[in-house]
């Protein structure tokens, strides 16, 4: 059972399934009324129907004038968010040798400029109110490159950027920003993934570090543990070095 949360109110995107649902439904259980957004309005009403507390905002953060009139009426219907948690991504793993222009913009529209269209919804009411939480759902792949990713880890890379910008202008206004950056997680976008995921943890034990980082204000959630502490020791370690570790240990043989 849910513990009672700091927040009475959270707007949630990327809540139709994976990481995202887990979130609105832990969200929920713990008395917050969750406006969830996703591209899904069937799996949005599932959601709803399943969980008390959840309304559904049908949504591709892609789009900027769909992303105001979603903000809009959560605004009236249900007053600014306590808590922002945007989550809506997309990820791919493919070699470079087959980079697809196509593809990369898709991640980077949605990944990072939908982020962007969110925010702005949001941020000047929060700064007007002189509250309120910002969550982005980053990656440890945002540390550093590695083998198949050069179509996902510049958009999580440009998040994490974002959001330490975000905490210099936001902090003083009252407002907590906070990033969170897991590794591997068992959801369906990691199911036929066919690259090595070490430290690959369980859904509902992620959406518990999650929580727990959100509820104590933590600037960044990072896990598991060990794997944060190897990207994080990537970046303090010479290029030769980093890519030579690096590419044994993605492809060990």
């Amino acid at each position: 059972m849910s513990l009672p949360g700091p927040w009475k109110t959270a707007w949630l995107t990327g809540a139709s399934s994976g990481l995202g649902r887990a979130i609105a439904q832990r969200l929920a259980g713990s008395g917050c009324h969750v406006a969830a957004s996703a591209r899904s309005a069937d799996k949005l009403e599932e959601l709803c129907r399943e969980t008390p507390g959840i309304t559904a905002y049908p949504l591709d953060v892609r789009d900027v004038q769909a992303t105001n009139e979603v903000a809009s009426k959560i605004l009236a219907q249900h007053g600014i968010p306590d808590l922002i948690l945007l989550n809506a991504g997309v990820g791919t793993f493919k070699k470079a040798t087959r980079f697809d222009a196509e593809l990369f913009r898709n991640t980077m529209e949605t990944n990072v400029i939908g982020i962007g269209n969110a925010l702005a919804t949001m941020i000047p009411a929060m700064v007007e109110r002189g509250s309120g939480h910002i969550a982005l759902m980053g990656s440890l792949a945002s540390y550093r490159g590695f083998p198949r990713a050069a179509h996902y880890a510049p958009s999580k890379a440009a998040l994490k950027s974002l959001a330490e910008c975000l905490r210099f202008d936001l902090e003083d206004k009252g407002i907590i920003v906070t990033i969170i950056n897991p590794g591997y997680i068992e959801t369906q976008m990691t199911e036929n993934l066919e690259v090595p995921m070490p430290g690959l943890m369980g859904l509902e034990p992620a959406v518990d570090r999650i929580m727990k980082g959100l509820t104590k204000q933590r600037y960044e959630i990072a896990f598991p543990w060990t794997m944060a502490m190897v990207v994080k020791l990537g970046v303090r370690v010479y290029n030769d070095a980093y890519f030579t570790a690096t590419r044994w240990i993605a492809n060990p043989e």
